[in-house]
This record gives C-alpha cells, structure tokens and sequence, in this order.
C-alpha cells in the first residue's frame, strides 16, 4: 500500500498528527499508528489520557521553569537541595541528563534555549532576565552555566556572564571533558558528571 493511500481518514489524521514530531516522517507515524490500533482500547485509552493530561495539566515552576505538576518544581521547593548553587542549562532535558548523574545538588535555571541570531533567537527570548532577579535576590554564591559546548553555547555564556559579572557570585561552567562543538543532550553520564565537578570559573576561560 502507498503511505500517502489510507483507507480512513481517522487513520490519516492520526498519522498527520504523528508525522509532526521530530524526527518521525510519514512512515514511522503510520508504524506507530498502526501499532496503537493492535492494543487493546483500554491501552489506547490510557495512552490519549496520558497526553491530554500533559497537556492540559503540566505546569512550569515559577522558580527555574523547569516541568512540574505544581507551580514550584520538586528540586526548588527540596529543603535538601543547596539554593547557593543554581545550575544554568538550555532546556529541561539537561535537568534531567544532570539529576541523573547524582553530582548536582543545587538549583537550576532553565533558560529556554541559546541566543542563535541565525536562528532569530535573542536574549529577550530566553529567562535571562528572571535569572539575574534571582541573583539579585540574594542568597546565591554561584551560578554554573551547563550549556552545550557550541558557538551558541559560549555566545549565551558570555552574554549572561556580562549581565552577572558585577554581581558578588562566583561565575563558572562545565570543565572541558565536554567537547567544543558538543551537544550535552549526547554526552554520557559520566562525562557529564565529572564536568560538574570539575567545573572552572568562567572569567579564566574566555579567550583573550
């Protein structure tokens, strides 16, 4: 049978929707969709639940802006977690790639992205801003930028630093285990983890 040839048009619909995630085309969305329509409905079920839940439901916490079910997040509200250290990272996948390696046990900050002006991203895009009032509230004797080591990334580094340089907290990122050029959403582990540990203040590695 020819993929773009359904003989539904509930099938084809639920293929379009599919076919709009990242990284699945046409073909994978009708395995996937295919594949839903062998399970039982009351696993259909849970699986629609599931995403309406989701959407409907899930929360950003007014703190770091990383996905929770309340308005403050887990780690945030944690009277175990050291609120000194706030860990800046792109997206709320790096919070969960960190908190997998057991070496963090600060706060975050999720920023929402990198500055990419090929992109059209600037600094008003991001949570900038709700970073720096977070310093100024106080309380805060290190901010640790765990950004991926790209051009964006360091771009990103260098414009929060600025923003943060006059402000009585040490400014460090990740040690160099992590590669220039790499993404952290691929970095293992353990890499990872010894990055965190072994983190280098900021201003003694910008380029001369």
């Amino acid at each position: 049978m020819n993929v773009q040839s359904y003989p539904s048009k509930l099938l084809e619909t639920a293929v379009e929707e599919f076919s709009k995630f990242p990284g699945i085309g046409r073909r994978s969305a009708l395995r996937l969709v295919l594949h839903l329509l062998r399970q039982d409905i009351e696993d259909v079920d849970s699986f629609t639940r599931a995403i309406t839940d989701l959407g409907h439901n899930v929360k950003y916490c007014r703190v770091c802006n990383n996905i929770s079910d309340t308005d403050t997040c887990g780690i945030c509200s944690s009277p175990h977690r050291d609120a000194g250290l706030i860990c800046v990272v792109e997206s709320i996948k790096e919070v969960m790639m960190i908190e997998s390696t057991h070496q963090f046990n600060g706060l975050y900050h999720v920023l929402g992205g990198v500055i990419s002006p090929m992109e059209g991203i600037g600094p008003a895009d991001l949570s900038i801003e709700k970073l720096v009032d977070r310093v100024n509230q106080g309380g805060v004797r290190e901010v640790i930028m765990a950004l991926s080591a790209t051009t964006e990334g360091d771009t990103t580094n260098f414009y929060i630093f600025k923003k943060l340089k006059d402000k009585p907290v040490l400014f460090s990122t990740l040690a160099r285990g992590v590669a220039f050029g790499d993404e952290l959403e691929f970095t293992d582990e353990v890499t990872l983890g010894r990055a965190i540990l072994n983190r280098v203040k900021f201003d003694a590695s910008i380029p001369g």
